[in-house]
């Protein structure tokens, strides 16, 4: 949720960012609820400063009857003015909730296909079997058992892909713990608070890509990302132990709605995955160099794993609503020629820290909200796909990542 401040001093500025986001939200029927709810709040509080005069006449022997009158007039007329104020409250904090994180001015504008280059790592190189039809042809992954269990897009790993899949969780976590990431298991469900709090969308959202539990106030995980933001709710950290920086290990559980004409088969996209997820709260001047380290550590993973690939500054129109900014790394297929998503990271300055109350409390004593960061490590899927398709060998093996091969207990291949 952004600043209703922001909303009062820059409406058109707020208007024709949420546009660019591709979000439709009606700005001047927030800044109309706004002050209506103002005037009514303020109609109040004048009503029970006049509640409690006439209280304390009553006290000390019998009140005159004009005063019990003005007493039942106040109370029919604040009753009345505190419905009107909670209804005007409820329709104004719905709409401003739809207002997504405005963007940073060097985000491109437009829809997905106008994000921009800003780097590329490593060869381009063509030719290399589907990973799906490699990987089934050793009997390393199980699709159809996955179908008979659970349903279309669950699939069971195993052998030596599923020990290839453990390597790379055990490299991972040795890298970012080693950039000052402390490591952590999270909850695989959070409530409805914590949920929409991170940005994701609400039960009641036809779109929702998540997972809820009937009966209960939970929801599957989407990511890590979700029960982290969460930690440190309603919490009021102390300057000096900032920035806080955690790595989530986590299933991620996705119905991926709205993926029609995306690459969909095999592991690249599916209902249930591992992910190592980075976190980090910041100071707000310090969340830039942040984004920039956590970017700099997923490059770090994907030249020492030796996967081409490039970085991206996503376009506004597929940022979602909690980020400010926002990059993609995509890795180069060897199969299809192109360029797939596999990791991204983000800066949701105070959007999400202001939904769940995470402050800070300065050197001076004054308090104000944090700047909250995601990015992943690692999405152990994705990952193997990109593998599957780099190291096949000649012979047809699979070569281990040199970076890897410690984790797997000094084999090179498989």
């Amino acid at each position: 949720m952004i600043d209703i401040q922001i909303i009062r001093d820059n409406p058109e500025l707020v208007a024709q960012k949420t546009a660019n986001k591709g979000i439709k939200v009606d700005i001047n029927k927030i800044i109309s609820l706004d002050s209506e709810r103002l005037a009514v709040l303020q109609a109040v509080e004048t009503l029970r400063q006049k509640r409690n005069e006439n209280s304390s006449k009553m006290k000390g022997g019998k009140p005159d009857q004009s005063v019990i009158d003005e007493g039942k007039i106040l109370k029919t007329e604040l009753t009345d003015k505190e419905e009107k104020l909670n209804k005007l409250t409820e329709e104004f904090e719905t709409l401003l909730k739809q207002v997504p994180n405005m963007h940073f001015d060097d985000v491109p504008i437009g829809d997905e296909s106008a994000s921009v280059e800003v780097k590329q790592y490593g060869n381009k190189d063509i030719g290399a079997k589907d990973h799906l039809d490699f990987a089934t042809e050793r009997g390393w992954v199980d699709f159809d058992r996955g179908a008979k269990v659970a349903g279309a897009k669950f699939y069971f790993l195993k052998g030596d892909l599923a020990l290839l899949e453990n390597a790379v969780v055990q490299y991972a976590i040795n890298k970012v713990t080693k950039k000052g990431f402390t490591y952590m298991t999270v909850p695989h469900m959070v409530n409805s608070r914590t949920a929409t709090g991170t940005g994701f969308a609400p039960r009641s959202t036809d779109q929702s890509d998540e997972y809820f539990i009937d009966g209960e106030d939970l929801s599957l995980i989407a990511t890590a990302e979700m029960p982290i933001t969460g930690y440190h709710a309603d919490e009021i950290i102390e300057e000096k132990d900032l920035p806080l920086k955690y790595a989530g290990l986590s299933p991620c559980y996705r119905k991926e709605a709205g993926t029609y004409g995306k690459h969909t088969r095999g592991l690249f996209r599916v209902h249930q995955f591992n992910k190592l997820e980075m976190y980090a709260f910041t100071l707000p001047e310090k969340s830039e160099e942040m984004h920039q380290n956590i970017l700099a550590i997923e490059e770090e993973i994907w030249q020492e794993i030796g996967i081409p690939y490039h970085v991206i500054n996503i376009a506004s129109g597929d940022l979602g609503a909690p980020a400010a900014k926002k990059y993609d790394i995509e890795y180069w297929s060897k199969v299809d020629g192109s360029y797939r998503e596999i990791t991204s990271c983000s800066n949701c300055t105070d959007f999400q820290t202001r939904n769940l109350n995470i402050r800070v409390r300065r050197t001076d004593g004054k308090v104000e909200l944090l700047h909250s960061l995601n990015g992943t490590a690692v999405s152990m899927a994705r990952t193997l796909v990109a593998i599957l398709e780099h190291y096949q060998t000649s012979d047809g093996m699979l070569a281990i990542p040199k970076i890897l091969q410690t984790y797997m207990g000094g084999r090179e291949q498989i």
